[in-house]
């Protein structure tokens, strides 16, 4: 505390000697900005104008020239007002440069810009702060998050970035620490950590600021965690409230009144597994009603018939929940998805607006979850006002007046027999920020179309689902046996088929006006401006300007890799930029990627007059395909298929040519005779990869090792998907038949 006092008294004597010579008149184009004395970039600049107030905060949508929190600003519509760039002009739009961060594996995240200065994260929660006038590093910060917890996690090292408040960054990390940095030199302030040591928390999130607190959630819920969201001071770092999102065992006190009542909606242990409920992503905050609203997460585990045998809505899974921004306190909630089963969270991101509904003016909030449905509620009261999917789907026949969902036969998968259910797990809309434009009132949705095969074998229970499952701890439903074929809808998306689609959907006609298809499945979030335009980065490397009344493509940039995050729009010395964080990477895209080569993390700007040369693409031949040969028995392959489903499938994809993370199939010979060294020794931990030593079973390196072999083996013979898939479903048939029979705990 001694450091930040001493910051504060050279912060006023900084002012001081500013109020005897400024300018009579701020700076037009920028009300953030109070002088223009100082140099632009200096400590003194970032002393200045960093010292973001509450007031600032709530006034967001009115300045303009800054991009000052998650969302621009609390309405998180990201929508900007800023017209300098419109369809007369993009002819004119060029790169005003691009900095190469040296990152690998995904960003999402979404920049804050304050007069020019910048503050964007990456993999591993690394902060960086950058001077957007010529887009030089300005500092680092690094949190030295332990590499080997990338095995702990669901979805990648990835991180969606950063708050500022009075003259300070905060930023939460992997490990599950909440850091205050010092936005001037970027040395930590505080440090807290949120989560329980030795569990599987994470946080990807980025914090909110809330009247001087600071606001940060978790994830974890595929590994056993009970959600909560938790409300810090933004000084010294202490706790001012927690709500958790699920009751915990009945028998101890519960931490807040309303969970009493929730605990009623639960049956069984659920504590145990946790019971999930974690709010990873939407945080919102409307500063005239005074209530915080979270979106909240799916549970642990997946399936209801498990975590809670009987039934039972389990609140607040996978619901809208609005408390008082003071006391973090139970105002009400809505559940897009009572009792879920499938994953389909409810922590997209949330838009807050003001619509003309039925001939009245209603202040709403806007969601479109992973279940496929599109919520229009009132956000004084929770009151449904509107629902309609966005996507196909084919796990409810509707929803009833009160916006329940109405399930359709077999779509809690209980039979014994796989569903191919839509949306699967990845949702029809992800956490990839949607956009509200105001003038043309649609709301611009990157979706997706996938389905997966959900299963639960009532006859064996619990103990199905410890190989379903994996033995990292994860708590899911998904078929990991490619010999039971579920049952199929022919209009949902076939096994392997997997693509995008951005939207213009009208929130008060309840329908999409325009759409986009693209051929990869994730695809980067959206901005929109009051110029009539829309904004996306795609999985092919392109960030494409469009018509945001006709979805017409009026402007390209090729930016080499991947894009996930969402891009920003600021003004800078009286003019317009743009800027988009690229890295490919997150759950899907470790898997698989759109582009040959993978570029490094890169932040681009571009600006009306922009000349500077862009990256070029790589120019790097793909790895080829192992010749090592195939020489183990059927058994021993089978007895690897099965293991690599249940141990590496979440991070490698064989034969798609790797995303972020290698397609083991194209590794260097040398890397197959290390296979002891990496799974059990961990000798390339400090890259992500960690040792799986107190998991594998005696002989199971061999087994992987032999099915990676054998797949390369028919890719490289030409086998195609089905075929090769038929092949490897037999070949794990042979050897679960052959195994002992399994005991049930």
């Amino acid at each position: 505390m001694a450091e930040r006092g001493a910051r504060l008294i050279a912060l006023v004597l900084v002012w001081l000697v500013l109020a005897a010579c400024a300018p009579e008149e701020p700076v037009a184009d920028n009300p953030g900005t109070q002088t223009e004395i100082v140099a632009k970039g200096s400590d003194a600049h970032l002393q200045q104008v960093t010292q973001v107030s509450q007031s600032q905060l709530e006034n967001a949508h009115s300045q303009s020239a800054d991009w000052l929190s998650y969302g621009r600003d609390y309405r998180e519509d990201r929508y900007s007002p800023l017209t300098q760039i419109n369809q007369q002009t993009l002819p004119d739009l060029g790169l005003a440069w691009a900095l190469d961060l040296g990152t690998k594996r995904g960003i999402q995240a979404t920049p804050v810009v304050v007069d020019g200065i910048m503050f964007v994260t990456g993999p591993w929660s690394v902060v960086w702060a950058i001077n957007t006038r010529d887009g030089q590093i300005l500092w680092k910060y690094d949190p030295d998050v332990p590499r080997d917890i990338a095995a702990r996690l669901c979805c990648g090292v990835v991180n969606r970035g950063v708050a500022i408040y009075q003259g300070d960054v905060f930023v939460g990390t992997l490990d599950g620490r909440l850091i205050s940095l010092n936005a001037t030199t970027g040395k930590p302030n505080w440090s807290v950590q949120t989560v329980p040591t030795g569990e599987f928390y994470s946080i990807t999130g980025a914090p909110r600021i809330v009247k001087g607190r600071v606001l940060i959630g978790n994830g974890g819920a595929e590994f056993k965690a009970r959600g909560y969201v938790t409300a810090y001071d933004a000084e010294s770092g202490e706790q001012a409230w927690r709500f958790y999102t699920v009751p915990g065992n009945p028998e101890a006190e519960f931490e807040h009144p309303d969970l009493a009542a929730a605990a009623q909606t639960w049956n069984g242990e659920w504590w145990q597994q946790g019971g999930g409920g974690t709010v990873w992503d939407a945080i919102n905050y409307d500063p005239e009603l005074n209530l915080v609203y979270i979106g909240v997460g799916n549970g642990s585990h997946w399936n209801r018939e498990i975590r809670s045998p009987g039934g039972g809505d389990n609140l607040y899974l996978s619901s809208i929940v609005a408390l008082d921004a003071d006391t973090g306190a139970y105002r009400w909630h809505f559940q897009t998805t009572p009792g879920d089963s499938w994953d389909y969270t409810a922590t997209q991101p949330i838009i807050l607006a003001d619509l003309e509904i039925d001939g009245a003016a209603r202040k709403v909030l806007m969601q479109a979850p992973k279940n496929g449905y599109f919520y229009v509620l009132d956000r004084i009261t929770g009151e449904f006002i509107s629902g309609d999917n966005y996507v196909y789907q084919n796990w409810t026949t509707g929803l009833d007046d009160q916006g329940r969902p109405i399930e359709a036969p077999g779509a809690r998968y209980l039979s014994g027999q796989s569903h191919w259910l839509t949306p699967g797990p990845l949702g029809g809309h992800n956490w990839f920020p949607m956009a509200f434009n105001r003038d043309t009132g649609l709301v611009y949705i990157p979706t997706g179309r996938q389905s997966m095969a959900y299963t639960y074998n009532p006859a064996i229970g619990y103990a199905s689902h410890e190989a379903i499952a994996g033995r990292t701890g994860a708590n899911i439903s998904l078929e990991s046996k490619l010999y039971n074929p579920p049952l199929f809808d022919p209009n949902a998306p076939p096994p392997g088929q997997r693509s995008g689609r951005l939207i213009a959907y009208d929130p008060v006609q309840h329908k999409e006006v325009w759409g986009v298809d693209q051929p990869f499945f994730y695809n980067g979030g959206v901005l929109t401006t009051a110029s009539g335009l829309v904004m996306q980065g795609d999985a092919e490397g392109m960030f494409t300007i469009r018509d945001a009344t006709t979805g017409e493509a009026l402007w390209q940039a090729d930016v080499r890799s991947g894009v996930l995050a969402p891009p920003v729009t600021y003004a800078v010395d009286g003019e317009q930029y743009i800027s988009l964080a690229v890295g490919w990477g997150g759950s899907q895209g470790m898997l698989a990627k759109a582009v040959p080569i993978l570029a490094p993390g890169t932040i681009y700007t571009w600006k009306i007059g922009g000349n500077a040369i862009a990256p070029s693409r790589s120019t790097d031949s793909i790895k080829p395909i192992t010749t090592l040969p195939s020489t183990a028995d059927p058994l021993t392959i089978g007895r690897g298929v099965s293991s690599f489903l249940n141990l590496c499938s979440s991070c490698h994809e064989l034969g798609l040519g790797g995303g972020a993370v290698p397609d083991l199939i194209r590794s260097d010979d040398g890397v197959f005779a290390m296979y002891e060294q990496i799974l059990q020794q961990g000798v390339f931990a400090e890259q992500g990869m960690p040792s799986f030593a107190d998991i594998l079973e005696p002989g199971e390196v061999d087994e992987i090792k032999a099915y990676v072999l054998y797949h390369a083996k028919r890719v490289r013979e030409g086998a195609d998907m089905v075929t090769l898939m038929t092949e490897l479903a037999g070949l794990q048939y042979q050897a679960d038949a052959a195994a002992p029979p399994q005991e049930e705990p």
